[in-house]
């Protein structure tokens, strides 16, 4: 029996790009579950948009198909199934050559008192201005109406900012809903509870107390058909300037004054003003570009990046950084912060590890002491994990060994928790922003990302190989290693 959730108020959601590959692995997934759990009102609409031409009808067997694909349960023909198909209706619009647009007014209407009007644009991220404007230009953009941005939100600082400029020309910023789905993971949110909902924690969250931290987003799986985006843009403005930049913000923030959006975005603000800028001077001690080559996962080999390429063209992207960060702040002062993402590593594993420094004085002799870790596991499978140092039971001397206490979700909650997606539509329809990056962030952050490519650039940083099923290149290694650090991998 699903849990109990109070429905959201009735709304138009109108999905641009809602034949594309997210709109089927993500959002409409997403939209069923909320549904199925009575969370969407009666009279709420789902309106697909792209260029296809498309009836409702042949719409909604398009979404049967690819819910049958990306859910984890068979679709049930019963109420839910036919409430929810019954929400569902489709337009053609072509946003590059401007048609369709009045047939979209039309269906959508007059909007009615009290009823919310979001609109998706899981699309191209050059498209969001014209979409903008052109939503303004057919009155769409009423008062009340909201807008969804997905990530990244341009490519450079600049892009950003004239991204920004367009949309915003045209809804106000608590209106605009920029979306990193990492800031919807439970155990994202989690971190601030037990960050700021256990006296515990806050009075050792500092560089007196924490040796280093680590932010790991590792993928197993490799850029797919994504090879000429990727080319475009590489690991660092893919994954860097988003997700890992969103989670050392979290970490490093000082305590909200509330969990108002505001106070959240301020403190996020002021990690983000504090980075230590990297230059040509320091890069190559404090990042590392890699590449994978051919190798094996999960015991089948896969090709290496670009091998299906034409032969005498150059690559030029990273599908590895790993970068040491560190904050010019009372709090993180001398404290690295290490980032790493990769495609086609090990296996696919996202974390954040804290680990604290060694008591300044051992009683037990020769025994070693490691040193307490704390570890928050945001996929696959989500939960909190803390290292202790205890005596090893028994009567033959006194040992001492390293324990976890664990705190599995799935074991320790037995419901099924709305993943990332659900939870950040949810909010966009309730309102609230908190979940989702404001203007000066993104454009700080890609202030900080454009440093390191023009770095890059100016330095001729290579870019090194690493085998597919691995943990990155060997410079990777060498990064924490020259520290007297190393990679907490499993």
């Amino acid at each position: 029996m699903p849990a109990e959730f109070i429905p959201v108020s009735p709304f138009d959601l109108v999905i641009f790009g809602g034949t594309g590959d997210l709109a089927a692995r993500k959002l409409l997934p997403a939209l069923y579950h909320r549904d199925r759990d009575g969370q969407l009102s009666e009279d709420s609409r789902i309106i697909g948009v792209s260029r296809r031409d498309y009836s409702d009808g042949e719409y909604v067997q398009w979404v049967a198909d690819v819910l049958a694909e990306h859910l984890d349960e068979p679709i049930p023909d019963d109420e839910v199934w036919q409430r929810f198909t019954g929400r569902l209706g489709y337009q053609s619009v072509d946003v590059a050559n401007d048609t369709g647009w009045s047939d979209l007014a039309d269906k959508l209407g007059v909007e009615p008192d009290g009823r919310v009007r979001v609109f998706y644009l899981a699309t191209a991220a050059q498209l969001y201005g014209s979409i903008a404007r052109t939503l303004a230009d057919q009155g769409l953009a009423t008062e009340s109406a909201r807008i969804v941005l997905e990530k990244p939100v341009g490519f450079d600082e600049q892009s950003a900012r004239a991204i920004n400029d367009a949309v915003g020309a045209v809804f106000d910023e608590s209106r605009i809903f920029r979306i990193d789905h990492y800031l919807g993971k439970e155990a994202v949110q989690n971190l601030l509870a037990l960050r700021f909902g256990n006296s515990m924690f806050e009075p050792v969250w500092n560089r007196n107390h924490i040796d280093h931290v680590q932010i790991t987003v590792a993928e197993d799986i490799g850029v797919e058909e994504r090879l000429d985006f990727y080319e475009q843009t590489g690991a660092l403005r893919d994954m860097v300037q988003n997700h890992l930049l969103q989670l050392l913000c979290l970490v490093a923030m000082e305590p909200p004054a509330s969990m108002h959006y505001d106070d959240i975005r301020n403190e996020k603000m002021k990690v983000l003003r504090a980075l230590r800028p990297i230059t040509t001077e320091n890069c190559a001690d404090v990042t590392v570009r890699g590449r994978y080559a051919a190798g094996m996962i999960d015991g089948e080999p896969v090709d290496a990046y670009g091998a299906d390429t034409e032969a005498d063209r150059e690559l030029e992207a990273e599908t590895f950084v790993a970068i040491k960060a560190e904050l010019d702040s009372w709090r993180w002062r001398d404290t690295p912060f290490y980032l790493r993402t990769g495609k086609r590593m090990a296996q696919k594993s996202s974390k954040i590890v804290f680990q604290f420094k060694p008591v300044p004085h051992s009683i037990f002799g020769d025994h070693s002491l490691a040193p307490n870790t704390l570890t928050l596991t945001l996929q696959p499978e989500e939960g909190v994990n803390l290292k202790l140092m205890t005596k090893d039971p028994g009567p033959g001397g006194f040992h001492m060994t390293s324990v976890p206490l664990n705190l599995s979700f799935s074991d320790e909650f037995d419901v099924r928790y709305p993943d990332s997606y659900e939870r950040l539509l949810m909010e966009v329809l309730r309102g609230n922003p908190a979940l989702f990056m404001g203007r000066e962030e993104v454009e700080s952050a890609w202030q900080w990302i454009d440093q390191i490519g023009a770095a890059w650039r100016d330095s001729r940083q290579h870019t090194q190989s690493y085998l597919a099923g691995s943990w990155g290149p060997p410079d990777g290694f060498l990064l924490i290693d020259r520290d007297g650090r190393r990679w907490q991998d499993e």
